[in-house]
Parts: C-alpha cells; sequence; structure tokens
C-alpha cells in the first residue's frame, strides 16, 4: 500500500512546489484550502515518482486527486493508485478537471475510465483584468454599484489584510454568521470553522486578504491563495450588506493589489446555488472549469 502523510502547515513546500507549477487551476489544490478544508475531509497527501498526489474522504467515499507532476508518466502513477485502491477494498475514484485531464492524459488511457461532471461544482475563471478594470457594457451595472458606494461613503479605505486585522474579520463574520445561519446551518457552520483556521493561519498558508473599512468599521473581506503561478483562487469573500456595493467594490479591489502574474482567477464553484450562481455569471467568467469524477470501466 501507499504512504499517504497527513497534510500539514510544515508541509507547504513540500505542496507547492509542485501545485504552483503545473497546470491545474483547482482551487482544490491552492494551499489555504487544502488547510482550511481538511479538518472535514482528512486530506491527505504523497509524493509517487515525482508526482504529488491527495487522498481524501467525502462521506463513506474514498477518492484521490489527479497527480500533479511535470512527468510524462502519468498513467504508471494512477495505475498505483488504482492497486492502492484496491488494496485499501474501496472503489477507486479520482477527481480531475476536464483541461488538466486533457493535458495529461490521451483518449486511449482515458478511454479505461468513465467521467461525470456536476455542473453545481464547476469553477469559474475570470480574466483579471476584467475584474480590476470593469471595463465595458457588460460591466455597467458593476461600475453603477461601485460609483454609488463613493458617492455614499466618502471616507472609506482599502487595506491588504495583516494579523491584527483578522480579530476584526472574526468579528465581522460572527455577525454575518447571526444573520445567515438559519439559511443553512450546517454548510454554513462548516465554512465559518474553514474560514476561522484560514484567517488565523493566512501567513502559514501563503494567502493574501483585502479589507474594505468605513469610518473605522469592517464592511467587507476578502481572501485567497495562490493555485500556480498564473491563477489565484478567491476563497472567502464577506460583506456587511448594510454598506450597499461592499461586494462588488472588494471584489475589485482585492484583484487590482493581487500580485501581477496572476492574470486568472478563480472564484470557485456556485454549489447549485441560484443566487450564487447569478451573481458569479454576472462577472462573465471566460471559462468554466469543469471537475470530473473518474471512475473504472
Amino acid at each position: 500500500m501507499l504512504s499517504f502523510k497527513e497534510l500539514c502547515i510544515e508541509d507547504r513546500d513540500n505542496i507547492t512546489k509542485y501545485t504552483l507549477n503545473s497546470l491545474c487551476a483547482s482551487c482544490d489544490v491552492s494551499f489555504s484550502s487544502l488547510m482550511s478544508w481538511k479538518f472535514m475531509y482528512d486530506t491527505r497527501y504523497a509524493i509517487i515518482e515525482d508526482f504529488l498526489v491527495f487522498r481524501y474522504h467525502d462521506g463513506n467515499n474514498v477518492t484521490y486527486m489527479i497527480p500533479i507532476g511535470n512527468s510524462t508518466d502519468i498513467e504508471h502513477v494512477i495505475d498505483l493508485l488504482i492497486e492502492d485502491a484496491q488494496k485499501e477494498g474501496y472503489p477507486f475514484r479520482m477527481l480531475a478537471s476536464e483541461s488538466y485531464l486533457a493535458e495529461k492524459m490521451n483518449a486511449s488511457q482515458l478511454n479505461r475510465f468513465s467521467l461525470s461532471c456536476d455542473r453545481n461544482y464547476s469553477e469559474y475563471i475570470y480574466k483579471r483584468e476584467n475584474l480590476a478594470t470593469l471595463k465595458g457594457s457588460k460591466y455597467q451595472s458593476k461600475r453603477n454599484h461601485v460609483n454609488k458606494f463613493n458617492n455614499t461613503y466618502s471616507s472609506w479605505k482599502y487595506k491588504e489584510l495583516t494579523p491584527e486585522l483578522v480579530s476584526d474579520c472574526l468579528y465581522m463574520e460572527k455577525e454575518w454568521y447571526k444573520a445567515n445561519i438559519d439559511k443553512d446551518p450546517k454548510s454554513i457552520e462548516m465554512e465559518r470553522q474553514a474560514l476561522t483556521f484560514a484567517l488565523n493561519h493566512f501567513q502559514d498558508t501563503g494567502a493574501l486578504g483585502g479589507v474594505l473599512c468605513v469610518e473605522n468599521k469592517i464592511a467587507a473581506f476578502t481572501l485567497g491563495c495562490p493555485i500556480n503561478n498564473n491563477t489565484f483562487d478567491v476563497q472567502f469573500e464577506k460583506a456587511d450588506t448594510q454598506f450597499e456595493g461592499a461586494y462588488t467594490v472588494i471584489n475589485q479591489l482585492f484583484v487590482q493589489h493581487l500580485p501581477e502574474k496572476f492574470d486568472y482567477i478563480n472564484r470557485e464553484e456556485d454549489l447549485g446555488l441560484e443566487g450564487l450562481r447569478h451573481a458569479k455569471l454576472s462577472y462573465h467568467p471566460i471559462k468554466m472549469l469543469n471537475r470530473c469524477m473518474m471512475t473504472l470501466k
């Protein structure tokens, strides 16, 4: 059997030397996301013949993520994962994005597997320039939100997230939590646990954040982490809705302040939630990153 190690903060360099240099653009492999959600998935990893492999639990299922590495012999590593699943006594399941599969495996290799994709878990990919500038007629409504915010709140400030601001962000999240917990208690409780970890450990995971303040009160904050060297994952975004337009403004300002090397922004999936889907589509993604579950035929 293969030896999978519990994922820890100290593993950051071991993980990111593979992920940052890969073509994989899924938010699943941003280090902050991996660490923030490992309480739920018991995420573990192994380095197998110079490929990085994650294994996690999803309910009663055990699933591998597609190996990440620059070698061309990915099929051999997948064979080792299939063998590992058989020895452990569970069906082989592997999660992968369609685009990464197309890059790493040819049609004959893929023919061994059945692939199923769920639109609810497709990730939204945006051109960073579009979100930063909001240029063009299709972004007119977003510019209107920004202008109204600027005209309404003249004393606002944008700040990069620092350790000193974490407690204030957590306080704002507490207020958001109390106002929204009845909508979906289980999901919101789990998200809160992940968000609390992400904020408290943002420097350790390599995450970046932004905070929007109005008269010394936090109106919105956001936090994310690099996926690879040109794609950034926006992991969390919260706003106090009494400040109209705060979501639009924090979205734009955060992207404007990201390092210029990030050409693409991954704003994750919509989980099939109608309001969230509408909001994400309103920013006009340049593509959807479809994630597929692979099983043996």
